[in-house]
């Protein structure tokens, strides 16, 4: 009678605390890891939802014709974003990057065009002109003090001159060079995307086994196998569907490709290196991080030339698309949509939170609105007080999670 009293007693208890631990899980769930600050999962349920939305007003938005589009249309903003999520996980910002990258392409427009040089010539002088602008951005920023918002936006400015003189008041600069238009009007076949899938699910599995045995090793506790599983599974079958959309179009773009490459490559840098942790360290409190040892200066330097390096690549990839060059490129809505996706897609404008994948999820999120509201023929002002709405939304989450999570 007492043994079943107990029972009784306890069995309330457990069912409470299991009902606890459940909420615990999906609390993590929606707020995401402490690296990307907002999780994952948010941004793919917006996403959808933008999805749905879209493809009820409009079914063309989910055809394959129309998502291969997407992607191309959002390569050069993602891959500007990158560097964008590098220099807010410092805690700066960068003004410039629309600027350098319409740089870039003037400079590999006007030496591959005007003055004959082979096209990997003049894009490797184009991106090397993105390394020297970041160069002296970093260079001004940590070796005086002065804030990157007033360093950047004097950039935008006066790299903008320098774009309009190299042009000297000449039409729009059309490329022909079929190397050139070949890094976005080159695609391959499914297979090939099949291929390469699973190589990166088996380094994926290789790389989380061999985490869960390093966590062992510690005496660190794991997260369950199953959601490992699971997760792996989900990545195969959202990529495999992908590949299955590009190859009932014209195939797998190498652009998509490229943009994807570099995000995977800067984000086990900066997750998984000395550096990477230098830069969150340096966001999250940069006087911490110099009592400790870490080159303050060096790391924000080296953050400016990546930003640049990266706006300066995505000004040759849209150079590529849009087959010429004119002296309005790199404005307009391009340095909006860079910024503007990076913190839609998760990373912090506080620093030292936030995760490279938010500058391919963000770029997704505003190409999708964008594709979306092009296909239901909205005007211009509409689409920009509409794209300006979801940023300031973005803005106000990420403050209240900071400071939900402060508490």
């Amino acid at each position: 009678m007492t043994t079943q009293t107990v029972n009784d007693t306890a069995l309330p208890g457990a069912a409470a605390e299991e009902a606890g631990g459940l909420r615990d899980k999906l609390r993590l769930l929606m707020r995401g890891d402490s690296a990307s600050h907002v999780g994952v999962t948010q941004v793919l349920v917006g996403l959808a939802a933008i999805w749905i939305v879209f493809s009820l007003l409009n079914p063309n938005f989910v055809s394959p014709t129309n998502l291969t589009n997407l992607a191309l249309q959002i390569v050069a903003v993602a891959t500007m974003s990158i560097g964008v999520v590098l220099v807010l996980l410092i805690g700066e910002i960068d003004l410039s990057v629309g600027s350098v990258s319409g740089l870039a392409a003037t400079v590999m427009a006007a030496l591959n065009v005007k003055q004959g040089m082979p096209a990997f010539v003049a894009i490797g002088l184009a991106l090397l002109c993105g390394l020297v602008v970041g160069l002296i951005h970093g260079t001004i920023i940590a070796t005086f003090g002065v804030p990157s918002f007033v360093v950047t936006l004097a950039g935008l400015i006066g790299w903008q001159g320098l774009q309009l003189l190299i042009f000297d008041y000449t039409g729009a600069m059309n490329l022909g060079d079929p190397k050139v238009l070949a890094l976005t009007d080159t695609f391959f076949q499914p297979w090939a995307g099949l291929v390469a899938t699973v190589v990166i699910a088996l380094a994926m599995g290789l790389v989380t086994r061999r985490r869960r045995a390093r966590r062992r090793e510690l005496g660190l506790g794991n997260r369950s196998a199953a959601f490992d599983v699971v997760r792996l599974v989900a990545f195969a079958i959202v990529v495999a569907v992908l590949i299955l959309v590009f190859g009932i179009n014209r195939g797998i773009p190498l652009s998509v490709l490229i943009v994807v490459g570099l995000v995977v490559l800067m984000d086990f840098i900066a997750r998984r290196t000395l550096f990477g942790r230098r830069i969150y360290a340096v966001g999250g409190d940069a006087q911490a991080a110099e009592r400790v040892g870490t080159n303050v200066k060096r790391v924000t330097i080296q953050i400016f030339v990546l930003a640049s390096f990266f706006a300066a690549l995505g000004g040759v990839l849209s150079a590529s698309r849009l087959m010429s060059v004119s002296q309005s490129a790199g404005g307009g809505e391009v340095l909006l949509d860079a910024i503007a996706g990076v913190v839609i897609g998760g990373t912090s404008l506080f620093g030292g939170r936030g995760s490279v994948w938010s500058a391919l999820l963000g770029a997704l999120v505003i190409g999708s609105i964008s594709n979306g509201m092009d296909l239901l023929a909205l005007r211009s002002p509409v689409k920009l007080m509409i794209t300006g709405a979801v940023l300031v939304a973005a803005v106000i989450f990420d403050a209240v999670m900071r400071r939900r999570q402060s508490r």
